[in-house]
């Protein structure tokens, strides 16, 4: 939680962003998230085919989790990034902005199992997306797994169900 730094007004004012830079930039600290989420994983679930990580920072935690774990890591990215055919979804961002999510139409068999990982839940609109995608490709979605939730945005309520796990909460 010391290495979590807290941005008032960003990116607007009333926002208070919560920054995961100096946990990144402190390696004992990364190691012992790694090893935390590997842990809540490996007790929860005995049987995964790959993390997925939602771009841009799922990438920073999901990779690393995915190769401690033995399994592939899919990446969920912005639209216009991936080649081949894709599945995409228009979502709302917490701002009000429209965006798009993309995940390679062959990223999943059905029924593989995944873990969708990203740094933080706010009101769970990215997160809602990516679930929408993976549920498309008829991947069954074991759990989302976040570093840091902001409870008082209620995001988890929009994952329709779907189990919700964070290392850290915010109210």
């Amino acid at each position: 939680r010391d290495r979590v730094r807290p941005f008032p007004d960003f990116p607007e004012p009333g926002v208070l962003f919560r920054d995961i830079s100096p946990l990144l930039k402190d390696p004992v600290a990364f190691r012992t998230l790694i090893d935390l989420l590997e842990d809540h994983v490996r007790a929860s679930f005995p049987k995964i085919d790959f993390i997925v990580g939602l771009d841009s920072r799922g990438f920073l935690i999901g990779t690393p989790l995915a190769q401690r774990l033995g399994i592939g890591f899919v990446p969920v990215r912005k639209k216009g990034k991936l080649p081949g055919a894709t599945e995409s979804i228009s979502y709302s961002l917490e701002y009000g902005k429209a965006a798009e999510l993309e995940v390679q139409s062959d990223a999943v068999e059905p029924g593989q199992k995944v873990v969708i990982v990203d740094d933080l839940l706010a009101t769970g609109g990215t997160m809602r997306a990516a679930c929408e995608l993976l549920k498309r490709l008829k991947a069954e979605i074991l759990e989302c797994l976040v570093i840091i939730e902001l409870k008082a945005l209620k995001g988890s309520e929009k994952l329709n169900s779907i189990p919700f796990y964070s290392l850290l909460q915010y109210d």
